[in-house]
């Protein structure tokens, strides 16, 4: 049992980073700048903190099925809660739905189809619902024993017994997840093996999230508690019809999601430089995940406490407010993507290509492909994108340079077959699936693109190692079976290298449409604005970013107001139906906008 929560963290719990959690009470110091943890004001006194309420409120409840996502820590806070139920002198029976897993070799057996190959990085997308993973008739069957003041199925699927009286729901954001997993903490569901990170995860992302999620959904409108379960020391939660009442409020107005950032063996250092709430003695920041929805988190504040939610929980209950028209084609997938990719005094990105429509759907069960676009944010003078094939392009030729190059561990001239460009601030470089492209060191892009995000072809990687002195997989074969060798010569600087241009002026504001692919179902604009300008969402999300310019104030149909700093995005719902955007910094401010065509 933990001795003081104060100041032990569980033992058990081992975070693979430098980076700190998230405070769960927010910093009154003022910052001017970009935030790391931005958070979506509530109402006051909504969020509760510590173990004490939390136990207070599991008493009053009697019988209680404490469901939750894979890599709680539920040995650490089932100690904390004990210690507070002892307090009271409560007798608990404790009833753990792990006892009712399967095998664990039955379910190993159960997912193998969804893992691929051992050596691929890649699976399926499962067709698996959670409660196949259960000895259902024993855990849905499951009575309170009356001789204990309170009653406690503990653990995933605990909800799926119905006969006690609430639900809570323990969640844990997506970043510190994987933190957990890279520091060997986290096992897969019905799994008691420690995996390498490289199966993890991809049990992780074909499998476990995917059960999960659905589960979470099914359950949703029926939690009485959530509660943030990332600290080690302290836990906070609010009430279900809170947290619902919460969300239909975020679905009608801006709202900005939490960031995180992971290095990589190109990363750079133009975040460090720029995001000063970053961990300093990260050795680099290769990524900043700004919006990738299966992954990032949004931060509700109330009275100074933080609680987090994955964003697909506000996808499952207001999907509708937040897409409009592209509701019945995205249902609950929110399907654009933004992120940073950081080469400052870094490396070069793989020569690399993406799956083909058709491809994607057949071996990895993706609905969508990994279209994307590059808008450079920031470049040295020297900053290079690679784009397209050379007009002379042999395929066979190519493939024997890059099979030579790994099996030999030489460098390959990379001009010879693919086109190397100038990198330019505020240019955009157009890369729908199935195009050869790379983005060089001294770079810092924006990636607006697709949802999708790990299907990445690499065919070289410039000789680069992994943390372990190990050279990265390379995927030639799968490259070669979705490259597009007609997207060569004078086509590219044509057809991929977007030409911009001034849609609209209006009086202290000019709107720049900026064109995309024919395959890309977003369009891409940019609000120059001196002043302000009126902004009508016609019914579509609008996925923005200050990238030029100090702060700028987005104000709702409402007249609520929100400021926003360099470098952070922010999403506006389609129901919010109208905002206007105020430059409140010298010079011009620039807005990226990117929405459903």
């Amino acid at each position: 049992m933990l001795e003081d929560l104060s100041t032990m963290e569980s033992p058990s719990i081992i975070r693979g980073t430098r980076q700190a959690v998230m405070p769960s009470v927010i910093s009154k110091e003022f910052r001017d700048g970009y935030s790391i943890y931005p958070s979506f004001s509530i109402a006051e006194g909504m969020i509760s903190s510590g173990y004490s309420s939390l136990a207070d409120w599991i008493i009053s409840k009697k019988t209680v099925c404490v469901d939750g996502y894979v890599a709680v820590d539920w040995a650490g806070i089932k100690a904390a809660l004990e210690k507070e139920f002892a307090r009271r002198s409560v007798r608990v029976n404790w009833i753990e739905t792990k006892d009712f897993f399967k095998p664990e070799a039955e379910i190993d057996i159960m997912v193998a189809p969804y893992l691929g190959d051992e050596d691929s990085v890649w699976g399926k997308v499962c067709d698996l619902n959670l409660a196949e993973f259960f000895d259902m008739e024993g855990l849905k069957n499951l009575e309170a024993d009356q001789e204990f003041d309170l009653n406690i199925v503990w653990g995933i699927g605990a909800s799926f017994v119905s006969t006690f009286n609430s639900i809570a729901y323990f969640d844990i954001p997506k970043n510190e997840l994987l933190f957990r997993v890279r520091g060997n903490s986290a096992f897969n569901i019905g799994s008691t093996t420690r995996f390498n990170m490289k199966k993890t995860y991809k049990r992780l992302y074909f499998v476990d999230w995917i059960v999960l999620n659905a589960h979470k959904k099914a359950i949703l409108s029926k939690i009485d508690l959530l509660a943030d379960s990332q600290w080690l020391d302290t836990i906070n939660w609010i009430q279900g019809e809170d947290l619902r009442n919460s969300l239909s409020e975020m679905s009608r107005t801006v709202f900005r999601p939490r960031p995180w950032f992971d290095p990589g063996v190109w990363g750079g250092q133009w975040m460090k430089a720029h995001f000063q709430e970053l961990a300093q003695d990260e050795v680099n920041y290769a990524w900043s995940f700004e919006i990738i929805a299966p992954e990032n988190g949004l931060v509700l504040e109330s009275s100074g406490h933080l609680l987090e939610v994955s964003f697909d929980t506000l996808m499952f209950q207001e999907s509708k407010n937040i897409l409009g028209s592209g509701h019945p084609q995205f249902g609950d997938y929110f399907p654009i993507r933004f992120d940073f990719l950081d080469t400052f005094d870094g490396g070069n990105l793989s020569i690399q290509c993406h799956p083909a429509l058709d491809y994607i759907q057949e071996n990895f069960g993706e609905q969508f492909t990994q279209d994307e676009t590059y808008y450079i944010m920031d470049c040295k003078e020297d900053a290079k994108v690679y784009l397209g094939f050379q007009e002379d392009i042999e395929p066979n030729r190519f493939k024997k340079a890059l099979e030579d190059s790994v099996v030999e561990e030489k460098e390959l001239e990379v001009a010879e077959f693919v086109q190397e460009f100038n990198s330019e601030k505020h240019k955009l470089y157009l890369i729908p699936n199935q195009t050869v492209h790379s983005a060089g060191r001294n770079n810092l892009v924006l990636e607006i693109s697709a949802t999708p995000y790990i299907y990445t072809f690499k065919m070289y990687d410039w000789l680069q190692r992994d943390k372990e002195g190990k050279p990265r997989p390379i995927n030639i074969e799968h490259g070669f079976r979705n490259l597009d060798f007609s997207r060569k010569g004078e086509l590219v600087e044509r057809e991929h290298i977007s030409k911009s241009y001034v849609l609209e002026e209006r009086v202290g504001a000019k709107i720049i449409q900026y064109p995309t692919h024919p395959e890309h179902y977003y369009a891409i604009q940019r609000l120059d604005v001196k002043d302000q300008i009126e902004v009508q969402t016609a019914d579509k999300v609008h996925v923005l970013m200050l990238v030029e310019g100090s702060k700028i104030e987005l104000e709702d149909r409402a007249g609520n107001q929100q400021t926003f700093h360099y470098a952070e995005t922010f999403i506006v719902p389609a129901a919010a139906e109208q905002y206007k955007i105020k430059n409140l910094g010298e010079g011009e401010a620039k807005v990226i906008l990117s929405y459903l065509k």
